[in-house]
């Protein structure tokens, strides 16, 4: 499948964007759909990936065939997507990069612009604190997108990527109109 959206940059101001934040992981995936028209953002799908206890390459299929699907129906234009945070075990961000790797591959196979994310930075943008937990980040991430009851936690960090790459979108593009009109 290819993106058929067009550049989004180029979108009349007020229509619908569908963004893509993923939470990769080797056991659960968080994804969150928004869709933002203006200043509002609505949620259109969110939830997890829960990949089997088989093989990693398994898994892996699994959350390539899981992505291709719900880029199939939902079609987003853009993806967000956290960047690996290594702390202590090396291993574990291996494998993590090894979904991510997964996660990748369905996002160039449709032909979508990924934008990436240090957590940190997500949760500066959703919750005011780089250092926010993840509580705080579900209960933000529910506020934001009027929902009625809390995401779980990857999910929620999927919505939080999609909502910061909004946000940051959309001040890109309050940015380059103000300048374009002091030429």
């Amino acid at each position: 499948m290819r993106n058929e959206g067009g550049d989004p940059a180029l979108r009349a101001p007020n229509s619908a964007l569908r963004i893509l934040g993923i939470d990769p992981g080797s056991r659960v995936t968080g994804y969150g759909l928004i869709e933002v028209q203006g200043s509002r953002n609505r949620c259109v799908a969110q939830g997890v990936f829960k990949l089997s206890g088989d093989p990693l390459e398994q898994r892996l299929l699994q959350l390539l065939t899981g992505l291709r699907a719900l880029i199939d129906e939902h079609r987003p234009v853009e993806v967000a997507m956290e960047q690996v945070f290594v702390k202590r075990n090396v291993a574990s961000a291996l494998v993590l990069g090894q979904a991510r790797g997964a996660a990748l591959c369905a996002v160039a196979e449709a032909g979508l612009p990924l934008h990436e994310y240090a957590p940190a930075s997500i949760k500066l943008a959703i919750a005011g604190s780089g250092r926010a937990e993840k509580p705080q980040v579900q209960r933000m991430v529910k506020v934001l997108l009027n929902l009625a009851a809390l995401p779980v936690e990857d999910a929620a960090d999927a919505l939080a990527c999609a909502l910061c790459h909004a946000q940051g979108r959309t001040l890109k593009l309050q940015t380059q109109r103000i300048l374009q009109g002091a030429r």
